[in-house]
């Protein structure tokens, strides 16, 4: 068995574009969370919110966690607020182990700029939005993660730096 590894972070810290580096670096299968939940509704996270509203996707998300629990040998982007319910969180290291991608949130901000398919950042306070929801996420990450890994770089850095710290946990929890 190879163990998953669960990438977690705020919007914009790279889980999606690390995540297919890491797949490739380490041999595993790359599974986008947000995109699983998709093909299995037949429509995107934004329609979803518009149609069924946030808690309808809340619920699908955590099917797909305990879906995902199931299986290893993958590299799992997750969505920004995926892990954090506990719940979720304690489904997704039950085979993998949770990698905080911790961006600065200037870093962010940048990466952000001119995004419009993210459901939470349609709003004329974006700014402000993002800031206080940058401050209320970020401890709830690091308390869901087993491990942290500096996301400023690029995806190549960071892909690397996580493959050495996910090596070195998984042989010392085997």
């Amino acid at each position: 068995m190879c163990g998953n590894i669960v990438l977690c972070g705020f919007m914009g810290c790279g889980k999606t574009t690390v995540g297919q580096v890491l797949a490739q670096k380490s041999g595993r299968s790359f599974l986008d969370l947000d995109q699983y939940i998709e093909q299995q509704q037949g429509k995107t996270v934004s329609q979803i919110f518009a149609d069924d509203g946030e808690a309808t996707f809340r619920r699908l998300e955590n099917e797909a966690a305990r879906e995902l629990s199931r299986k290893d040998n993958l590299v799992i982007a997750t969505g920004g607020g995926t892990v954090l319910k506990e719940e979720n969180a304690a489904l997704l290291r039950e085979t993998g182990v949770i990698v905080l991608l911790n961006a600065s949130l200037e870093t962010l901000e940048r990466r952000l700029d001119g995004v419009s398919n993210r459901p939470l950042l349609q709003r004329d306070d974006r700014q402000e939005f993002l800031r206080d929801l940058y401050a209320r996420r970020i401890p709830l990450y690091r308390a869901a993660a087993q491990l942290c890994v500096e996301a400023d770089g690029d995806p190549e850095t960071v892909s690397e730096h996580i493959l050495q710290k996910t090596e070195l946990f998984f042989s010392k929890n085997s």
